[in-house]
């Protein structure tokens, strides 16, 4: 039998002992000198990272996408060209539970990739959903308190999700599918992802085309109803984790087909709805989707912290060939991302391994919190300022994008004027849910009433009555069902409650 490695200090230094610490005596006290206690204890004081404010609980592995279609006539991105295999990272989560939360919950799943391409990352942030519950990013932090626990109670409050819902109908979209079915897959496996947001591609002769990214998955659609959910979270909270983990571990590799969807920059100026606007969906009909290649995920992490939890996707990392939108949340998010990382993680996030670029970097950011490198990352000592007379790294205006076209009509951005909230959700409603699915759709939206205050809800159902009187009617049927069955409760705060201040004066 080899000999097993020795136990050295974090400097590389032989660590005696591990079993007994160094006292004055056998009875003690404790001396300060014996640093590798000291730096035990410390270490496991610091084994946790601030959570994410949102996306929290997560599952992750990675794989590889290949290229088999040919989209070259709209982008010059060297990871999407034909025949090309880029490997990747993958992490899937819920949005509003926290890092210890159940897997199997109703929630939107986040889907973000991470392809490590040989011209730099580039990150596909999205959700298993194509919408989302708002088009405004000032929306954005109030919605997600919604989300979150309640301020007093520190409980999550229904009452405060469907009063913002209900004064919000461009979420009336995103609430319709995740009360469905789709609202609870039963793994990461079973579910597509979206880049939700509109980004654009670009060729070498400098055109511009709108585009959505879509992986559907290949394992097919399964979800769990409610019932099912809570039975399972009684059995276990990491449902996902174990699929996904023991899936990859057994050699069951599952994959996505990666497609998109296209428009032309004159085609988004004639379009009868916002391609920029969040809260929709690009109808199949008028853009088919394309088949570009395959996501297959096909490694575990061998250190869920180093490679999970520590990984920081954000849709800033882009490439040449690949951008961004006049998409408001999107502009936002390519700000806010990074921005959580650097406060989560570090100033120099993008050292730790797992989001370290596998093709050479080069830039002036010094010092600072997590600098590993030391120094500045120009190859030479001296360059650490540009313009610089020492060889450090200049400009790449090859490889700039062509100029974003913006209509100036600045009224056809804002959320609160001149949009249609209902048609989409309309055709969802009548086109595409069985009617097993409407069913449970009512039954879901009522059965996360009860305490919701009765004006809220009649708000809320006033609003599924200018999607279709059917939906309106349906949810009101499962709401007074819950009630006859003792489900409301009549001491639930009424929403014209004062504050003690406002009663003060």
């Amino acid at each position: 039998m080899a000999d097993k490695p020795k136990l050295t200090t974090s400097a590389g230094a032989p660590w005696v002992s591990n079993q007994d610490s160094l006292s004055a005596g056998e009875r003690g006290p404790l001396l300060l000198q014996d640093y590798q206690l000291i730096e035990k204890l410390a270490h496991q004081n610091r084994e946790r990272i601030p959570e994410r404010t949102v996306h929290a609980k997560g599952w992750g592995a990675h794989g590889t996408l290949k290229i088999t279609g040919d989209i070259s006539k709209y982008t010059k991105a060297k990871c999407l060209q034909p025949g090309a295999e880029t490997p990747m990272l993958a992490r899937f989560s819920t949005v509003a539970g926290e890092a210890g939360a159940a897997d199997a919950e109703r929630d939107v799943r986040g889907f973000s990739l991470k392809f490590y391409t040989e011209e730099g990352n580039w990150d596909m942030v999205g959700n298993n959903t194509p919408v989302f519950f708002v088009r405004d990013p000032y929306k954005f932090p109030d919605f997600i308190h919604t989300q979150k626990r309640h301020p007093k109670t520190h409980m999550r409050s229904p009452t405060a999700m469907w009063d913002f819902w209900s004064l919000s109908p461009e979420s009336l979209h995103q609430v319709t599918i995740l009360m469905s079915d789709r609202g609870l897959p039963i793994s990461p496996m079973h579910m597509n992802g979206y880049s939700s947001h509109t980004f654009s591609l670009w060729n070498d002769a400098g055109e511009r085309y709108w585009v959505k990214f879509h992986f559907k998955t290949q394992q097919g659609h399964k979800h769990h109803t409610n019932a099912e959910a809570e039975e399972l979270v009684g059995k276990t909270r990491e449902s996902y984790q174990e699929a996904l983990f023991n899936a990859i571990d057994g050699g069951e590799f599952p994959r996505w087909k990666f497609q998109i969807q296209v428009m032309a920059e004159e085609e988004a100026e004639k379009c009868d709805f916002n391609p920029f606007d969040l809260t929709k969906v690009w109808p199949h009909d008028q853009f088919p989707p394309i088949d570009v290649g395959t996501m297959e995920l096909n490694r575990n992490p061998e250190n869920y912290f180093a490679e999970v939890e520590n990984a920081a996707f954000s849709p800033s990392n882009v490439v040449p060939g690949i951008s961004w939108s006049p998409d408001k949340m999107l502009q936002a998010r390519i700000f806010s991302y990074a921005d959580a990382h650097r406060y989560r993680l570090g100033t120099h996030y993008e050292q730790i391994p797992v989001n370290r670029p596998k093709c050479p970097v080069h830039h002036y950011h010094m010092d600072g919190e997590m600098n590993v490198y030391g120094g500045v990352a120009t190859g030479t000592p001296n360059a650490y300022y540009e313009p610089n007379s020492f060889d450090g790294p200049t400009d790449n205006p090859g490889q700039k994008e062509p100029p974003l076209k913006i209509d100036g009509n600045a009224d056809r951005y804002d959320h609160r004027n001149g949009h249609d909230d209902y048609s989409q959700v309309r055709t969802l409603f009548e086109k595409v849910l069985e009617d097993d699915e409407k069913e449970r759709l009512f039954a879901n939206v009522a059965g996360t009433w009860p305490g919701v205050p009765e004006e809220i809800c009649e708000r809320q159902l006033s609003e599924f009555k200018k999607v279709h009187p059917d939906y309106e009617a349906g949810v009101r049927r499962a709401w007074e069902k819950v009630k006859a069955e003792g489900g409301y409760k009549p001491n639930a705060q009424p929403v014209s409650e004062s504050t003690p201040q406002e009663a003060a004066e």
